[in-house]
């Protein structure tokens, strides 16, 4: 763990373990629970700090600290690969989205305004007013092991950009690139009390920061299982949630159909699958589904798994053997109820091959609920009302995917498809970090994008002068 500028040991240890050969990495101290008082008590100091810091010297903070980022990205590559199972080439392109990530943090400090009032509006007055954004104190930002990087960023910078002071619970699994990134803060310039990084198990060092009082803010990415949790248990917080999906891709018959394979395949298996806008279900026009599970089979059957250290890989190993029986669990689900498994389906140590299944029943777990593994579904529509109609029908809204060059229907696709975003001719894992990122129903509550966060990460106040 992280505290006061420096790393902390215990006697408990946490063992960061490769995904793809079960080697210990590196060893942290565990959290306990006097650590969580202690970094509590901290932030509550770095508040007082930050919010009297002018905008423009947080600014440069964190500038600084995409320029540290940048400068070692060789190192920040190799751990992220290493403690999450992504390839190296995926590492390094985490990298670069980071350091990104907090430049344009460092832009939304500068940017950071408020708007006047009116109070003539119904008859003459005297009155003028305005109103400022003012940071809101602690946030804690809970952290996921597939990007521990970027989206540690996504919620640090703008917490800092505003004036917040944060403590940082990463996924037990990969807490080595949050304390690299706390550490390069400093580096940068951030006081000492304006980040601790907590490392332990969420229902224990988690759960006491989130009923923590005097905790403002939560910013939480993971499943929609461990959001409800937080939600029931944090009490008068504010709270932004980016939770689970299994986005869906709309194919139709006039849609670049090799193009569309080769977006699944990206789309589909980064990551092994491990992303929550990762494709899960394809619905393909039925004139056309045998010619496109053709190509997409092919697309599958090249995909280089192996060591994710080894720059000819594409995807890695999943994150540990509780994911690679879900996996198991959802082909095995898909088969039982009539789905047919064309390639992949199996497990290779720590890889779950590639998985294309087609012709999936609606109620399967693969359709209903997120995988979170390289499984994807292909399934027949006849019309786009049906089509839509199958997007929707499931808990999740994260972003969705429509192929075709019909302008008309895809109007139609993005007006009715129940999703935080719809991407036109593009598939629904693509993010860049300053676009407005977030779900609807089950997939979360508020947004990401420093432009948009660092607005749940502050509240408005209100001035009013009138004439004496």
């Amino acid at each position: 763990m992280f505290i006061k500028g420096k790393r902390i040991s215990r006697d408990k240890k946490v063992e960061v373990i490769n995904p793809f050969n079960d080697q210990v990495i590196e060893t942290l101290g565990m959290s306990e629970s006097a650590d969580v008082n202690e970094a509590v008590a901290i932030a509550k100091k770095g508040f007082d700090i930050l919010k009297k810091m002018p905008a423009g010297e947080r600014s440069k903070i964190l500038e600084k600290t995409a320029h540290i980022i940048t400068s070692r990205k060789d190192d920040f590559s190799r751990s992220i690969a290493l403690e999450s199972g992504k390839t190296i080439n995926e590492a390094r392109g985490e990298v670069d989205r980071a350091a990104n990530t907090m430049r344009l943090s460092a832009i939304a400090a500068m940017k950071l305004a408020g708007e006047t009032v009116r109070f003539d509006l119904a008859g003459q007055s005297k009155k003028i007013g305005f109103f400022v954004r003012v940071p809101l104190g602690i946030v804690l930002a809970v952290t996921p092991f597939n990007f521990p990087l970027n989206l540690s960023c996504h919620k640090i910078g703008p917490a800092v950009a505003a004036g917040n002071s944060v403590i940082h619970k990463p996924a037990t699994k990969t807490p080595v690139s949050g304390m690299l990134l706390a550490e390069a803060l400093i580096e940068a310039g951030l006081p000492i009390e304006g980040i601790s990084v907590l490392v332990g198990p969420g229902r224990t060092i988690g759960m006491m920061l989130i009923k923590n009082p005097i905790v403002k803010k939560i910013s939480f990415t993971g499943s929609l299982e461990v959001g409800e949790i937080i939600t029931a248990n944090c009490g008068m917080k504010r709270v932004t949630m980016e939770l689970g999906s299994n986005s869906a891709v709309i194919a139709c018959a006039d849609a670049p159909l090799g193009l569309v394979a080769k977006k699944v395949r990206k789309g589909g298996y980064t990551l092994a699958g491990q992303v929550c806008i990762s494709i899960q279900r394809v619905y393909i026009e039925e004139r056309v589904a045998d010619d496109f599970l053709a190509m997409l089979t092919e697309e599958v059957k090249q995909i280089n798994y192996g060591d994710q250290l080894l720059s000819q890989t594409e995807m890695g190993p999943m994150i540990d053997t509780g994911a690679l029986e879900k996996a198991e669990l959802f082909c095995n689900d898909a088969v039982q109820k009539g789905g047919k498994i064309i390639t992949g389906g199996k497990r290779e140590g720590n890889i779950f091959t590639p998985t294309i299944i087609y012709d999936v029943p609606e109620n399967a777990l693969v359709i209903q609920e997120e995988a979170f593994a390289p499984i994807v579904a292909v399934n027949k529509f006849s019309g786009i009302e049906e089509a839509i109609q199958k997007v929707n029908n499931t808990k999740y809204g994260l972003q969705a995917g429509v192929f075709t060059r019909d302008i008309t229907r895809a109007l139609k696709c993005a007006r009715e498809i129940d999703a935080g975003g719809v991407l036109i001719n593009e598939m629904p894992t693509f993010r860049v970090d300053n676009m407005p990122y977030g779900g609807t129903k089950g997939s979360g509550i508020g947004r990401e994008g420093p432009d948009f966060a660092i607005r749940e990460m502050t509240e408005e106040k209100l001035i009013i002068l009138d004439q004496i």
